[in-house]
């Protein structure tokens, strides 16, 4: 029997269930860097112990992305079809198997034979977890819900460096994987026991569900690619994830690195510069988010919100262009911080691009193709980076552009798209 749907139109309903949804995501996003991050975080006692070249470990670098980005594309199609619950559970099935098979390798050519499928695998975790807020948050909260979960990547760049190091020197390097590893296999009995789709979860209260469905309920539907390719906002969405995810990609692979040459950080010392870089994060991330959808409530629109919050989020980035000459460690981690700080509130806006002008059962292709720009674009920054460590050996260049990435994006998506506009789709786009 279907359940009503009331007329909402109160203050917002006591239900928390899409809430407890947002933590599950949460908590996925912090085990995919946590996995995503044990390798960088042991980079360099590995490269000194098998005489890893900048070069090789670049290729890592490069062929993740690639992975990951094609992987992206492949989830975001198959999620519209198939829904964020199936789709994320095959998601944390793949890149777990991937992150334990690193056990089996010693060489960076024998990593890329784990790296590739622990990338497509993590290619899911945001074009599930959008789809998910979608489906559990009206578009007043969904930035907020995003901003939140996406905090997530943060708390796994924190954890990383701290519980790592004291497994690798334990026990040795390869638990370090399988313990982590572990993690990943009692998130996803927790996802597939809780989550369900709004309609189908019994708990959640008829004034909850009217709130959750204040926008209205759309009919999934196939859409051509050609559709897609059609629309600038789907261009603004990819070109923002082109110029933005490469900076990222460069903090998630070389900041231990970077502490380590600029600094002379040891691997078991990692914890308190990292941590303060990602403790910043979370607060650009939650604030990023919250920042348009305060300006929303107050009667912004979404086009003026979104890019309000865009445009103070890309000017936190601009100061990391001094981090390589900084005076001390803790300068630098200042600068670099608030860039993250400034990248992840740009990114918990531009993520909410999807579901702010696409149907619902387009959004998921739409976020596929964004992680692929975005790879792509983090690859051509991998190289780019491992050329410029082995030739001139400093990360200026690479701080260089990162401080104006931010900003640059922001100017390409007003281009692109001027006001936030809804995209109106014909019956005959739509076909498969």
């Amino acid at each position: 029997m279907t359940q009503a749907i009331p007329q909402f139109s109160g203050p917002k309903p006591s239900g928390k269930v899409r809430w407890i949804v947002c933590g599950l995501l949460f908590a996925a996003v912090v085990l995919s860097y946590v996995d995503r991050l044990v390798l960088p975080t042991l980079k360099p006692d590995l490269q000194a112990r098998y005489g890893w070249s900048e070069s090789g470990y670049a290729d890592l670098a490069i062929w993740f992305q690639a992975g990951y980005g094609v992987a992206y594309v492949f989830f975001g199609r198959l999620i519209d079809r198939i829904g964020a619950r199936a789709g994320y559970a095959l998601a944390v099935t793949l890149w777990t198997i991937g992150h334990v098979a690193h056990i089996f390798f010693t060489s960076t050519a024998g990593m890329l034979l784990a790296r590739i499928p622990l990338a497509i695998g993590e290619a899911g975790t945001f074009p599930a977890a959008i789809a998910a807020t979608n489906e559990w948050f009206p578009k007043k909260e969904r930035a907020f819900a995003i901003g939140i979960f996406n905090a997530g990547s943060n708390v796994g760049a924190i954890l990383t460096p701290l519980i790592v190091p004291i497994i690798a020197v334990s026990l040795g390097w390869r638990w370090a994987f399988i313990l982590t590893g572990l993690l990943t296999v009692v998130w996803l009995a927790a996802w597939l026991t809780f989550y369900r789709r709004p309609r189908e979860k019994k708990s959640l209260t008829p004034e909850e569900l009217a709130w959750i469905e204040t926008d209205p309920v759309e009919e999934q539907r196939p859409v051509k690619w050609a559709t897609l390719f059609r629309h600038r906002q789907t261009w603004a969405y990819m070109m923002g994830r082109f110029l933005i995810d490469p900076v990222w990609w460069t903090f998630l692979f070389w900041l231990p690195d970077f502490f380590n040459k600029q600094y002379g950080v040891k691997m078991l010392d990692f914890g308190p510069p990292l941590i303060a870089v990602y403790l910043l994060a979370d607060v650009g991330s939650v604030a990023g988010g919250w920042t348009s959808s305060r300006l929303m409530g107050r009667g912004w629109s979404v086009n003026r919100a979104r890019k309000s919050a865009m445009l103070l989020a890309g000017m936190c980035a601009v100061p990391i262009a001094f981090a390589a000459s900084a005076p001390s460690m803790w300068v630098a981690v200042g600068l670099i911080g608030l860039a993250c700080a400034g990248h992840q509130g740009f990114s918990a806006n531009l993520y909410a691009l999807p579901g702010d002008v696409f149907p619902r059962w387009m959004a998921g292709s739409v976020v596929g193709l964004g992680g692929l720009a975005g790879a792509v674009g983090g690859m051509l920054m991998a190289k780019f980076a491992g050329v410029i460590l082995e030739t001139i050996g400093s990360y200026g260049p690479i701080f260089a552009v990162a401080s104006v990435a931010y900003l640059v994006a922001l100017g390409v998506i007003h281009l692109l798209l001027p006001r936030y506009q809804p995209v109106a789709i014909t019956p005959s786009e739509s076909a498969a």
